[in-house]
Formats: C-alpha cells, sequence, structure tokens
C-alpha cells in the first residue's frame, strides 16, 4: 500500500478566505429531506452548528486491480483538516448536476478523469467534525467509477494518495484517522461497488 505525497500543483482550495480577500462566497444549494432544492447558503455558514441540510456528493474510484483511490485531506484545510477520506467529495455549485460536480472536483482536486463514473444512490447524515466543532448535514449523491491514470494531486486540498485493498483500508484505519462521514458513503455505495470491482475485490 504505498502512500503517495503531493507535490508541485496549486489550485484553489476550501481554506477560508482571508477577511481583506474580495473572492465571491462559495453558496451550497440547500435541500428539504427529500432532496429537493429549497433555497442556498454560504459554505462556510451551513456547516456551522447545528448545520443545514445541503447537497453533496462522494467519488469512489477504483484501479484496475479494484483497489480504492483514498486521499488524505490537506492540513490547511479548515474543515476536517489532515485526515483520510474517499477519492474524493464536496458540493455542486447551484443548479449544478452533482454527476458534474463529482467530474469537476476529481479533476481539480486530483488531475485525473475517471475511465467510468455512475451514480451509487444517495444517502443522508448528519455527522459532527470532532476536530473543528463544524457538522455535516448532507443530502449526498454517490458515485462509483475506475481510474486508469495516476493523480497528480493539488497540495493544496490533499497531501497524500494511496490506494488500497480492503483489508488495507481496515489496517489504515486502525492507524489513522478518517473523516466522520468516511464509512458512511462507503457502506451506501458498497453494493455499487461491488458491481463495478466484482466480487473479488473484497468490497
Amino acid at each position: 500500500m504505498p502512500i503517495t505525497s503531493a507535490k508541485g500543483r496549486s489550485a484553489d482550495s476550501d481554506r477560508v478566505p482571508a477577511a481583506a480577500d474580495t473572492t465571491e462566497p462559495i453558496m451550497l444549494e440547500l435541500v428539504d429531506e427529500d432532496g429537493r432544492t429549497i433555497g442556498t447558503a454560504e459554505k462556510l455558514s451551513a456547516h456551522i452548528a447545528p448545520g443545514r441540510l445541503h447537497r453533496a456528493f462522494s467519488v469512489f474510484l477504483f484501479d484496475d486491480a479494484g483497489r480504492l483511490l483514498l486521499q488524505r485531506r490537506a492540513l490547511e484545510k479548515y474543515h476536517s483538516p489532515g485526515v483520510w477520506s474517499n477519492t474524493c467529495c464536496g458540493h455542486p455549485y447551484p443548479a449544478e448536476p452533482p454527476f458534474v460536480a463529482a467530474a469537476r472536483r476529481t479533476g481539480e482536486e486530483l488531475g485525473l478523469a475517471p475511465a467510468l463514473m455512475r451514480e451509487a444512490g444517495t444517502v443522508r447524515y448528519n455527522h459532527p467534525d470532532p476536530a473543528s466543532g463544524l457538522v455535516e448535514q448532507e443530502y449526498n449523491h454517490l458515485f462509483v467509477g475506475t481510474v486508469t491514470a495516476l493523480p497528480d494531486p493539488d497540495p493544496s486540498e490533499i497531501a497524500e494518495t494511496a490506494f488500497v485493498t480492503p483489508a488495507e483500508l481496515d489496517a489504515l484505519r486502525e492507524k489513522y484517522p478518517f473523516s466522520a462521514w468516511f464509512m458512511t458513503v462507503l457502506d451506501a455505495a458498497r453494493p455499487a461497488i461491488r458491481e463495478v470491482t466484482g466480487d473479488a475485490a473484497g468490497w
């Protein structure tokens, strides 16, 4: 299970902008319990406890050996810094289709495009982040797929990457912290993961 450090590339991260920064605020799409759009909210405000239910996505990409591509979030991120998580996750812009957002952020964060990506259902959860005190109240669209290229991660977003088998994932989880939402989204995506990777991969 080689772990690869991010290097070299630069792009926008989700760090909180400085007070003097005139960057436009990042807006999220608020939804009801059935996933219907009901409004918008600024990104950080939607995550302040108790949180506001908003649309999100999570991506799980696998290599041709059926190993899952993980990322360790950059230490500079204001939310869940330095923890391991699934291949890519984030939030669509208001009115942006979740599939489009998932493909866009996979490219922005990891510098690669999925060879295949398909919908894998949705899951709703409420997960506080113990480190930051922020709350993930999310209606999450899941995507599963395959990748043939090696990642070229943006170091402002990702500290390290690793391709792991199920057994290697278990060992990594015993040793390092993972995002609060990781097991929820992984378990919800497992049926689609098994369809993509096959029984031999062990997911």
